[in-house]
């Protein structure tokens, strides 16, 4: 409700005209309850009225002005529009993953990653290069990318126990990629019974799910976008 004394010159006001906002032009104030009210319709056309206090209940200042702002605070502005800069990355700068992350790629790598298997989605693929020509460095600027693109969120890595925890580091320190190992003791705090579902980001051992029923009828419910097992040719072919 609108009080008389709040009646300016410029206000905007609803309810002078019905269906209509009334620019006030002038104000004259006709004893302690009324006003008479000069104002510019939306035609533009000028019209006066004589406002009484009864009248206050049905006129409200309108509500003018965008539906947005940049009142928010400029920290939290230039936090979303970097974010938002790095996930558009990829797309001026095709090898991003190399340059945000800890390595120095070889030629090979960059071949493999960027002209062999990014290209092909969704991808199977096998690494089968020698011992030392960086397959683990492959494989986490193939998962850096995919994440950077936004193109997969839901990572698994299966990997023989001794490895696990080498490549936990490796993905942390030359990618900052943070994988959690998957354990008996984790599975067992896990809120939904299942850590395969709760992480999105998992290193698992390959002996362990081999000997777990349990544990393999876990991961069949789940869904991922990636999966790499490391040194597959311990797994048995299963039609």
């Amino acid at each position: 409700m609108l009080k008389l004394e709040d009646i300016k010159v410029g206000a905007q006001i609803e309810g002078l005209v019905p269906g209509e906002l009334a620019e006030v032009i002038a104000v004259t104030p006709v004893g302690a309850d009324a006003l008479t009210v000069i104002y510019k319709a939306h035609s533009g056309s000028l019209h006066d009225q004589l406002v009484y206090r009864s009248s206050e209940s049905s006129l409200s200042l309108a509500k003018t002005g965008l539906a947005w702002s940049f009142d928010s605070p400029s920290r939290s502005f230039k936090l979303a529009l970097e974010a938002m800069r790095i996930q558009m990355g990829f797309l001026f700068d095709p090898m991003m993953g190399i340059h945000t992350s800890n390595v120095i790629p070889l030629p090979h790598q960059i071949s493999a990653v960027y002209e062999a298997m990014l290209p092909k989605q969704p991808l199977r693929f096998v690494l089968a290069d020698d011992p030392g020509a960086g397959k683990t460095i492959m494989a986490g600027l193939l998962i850096k990318e995919l994440l950077m693109r936004a193109d997969a969120k839901r990572i698994l890595i299966v990997a023989p126990g001794s490895l696990t925890e080498q490549w936990q580091d490796e993905m942390s320190e030359k990618f900052g990629i943070e994988f959690k190992l998957f354990s008996r003791e984790e599975q067992e705090h896990s809120a939904s019974g299942n850590l395969f579902s709760d992480e999105d980001l998992l290193i698992a051992r390959i002996d362990q799910l081999s000997r777990s029923e349990d544990l393999q009828q876990k991961l069949e419910v789940t869904q991922w976008d990636l999966i790499i097992v490391d040194e597959a040719e311990q797994l048995s072919c299963v039609e």
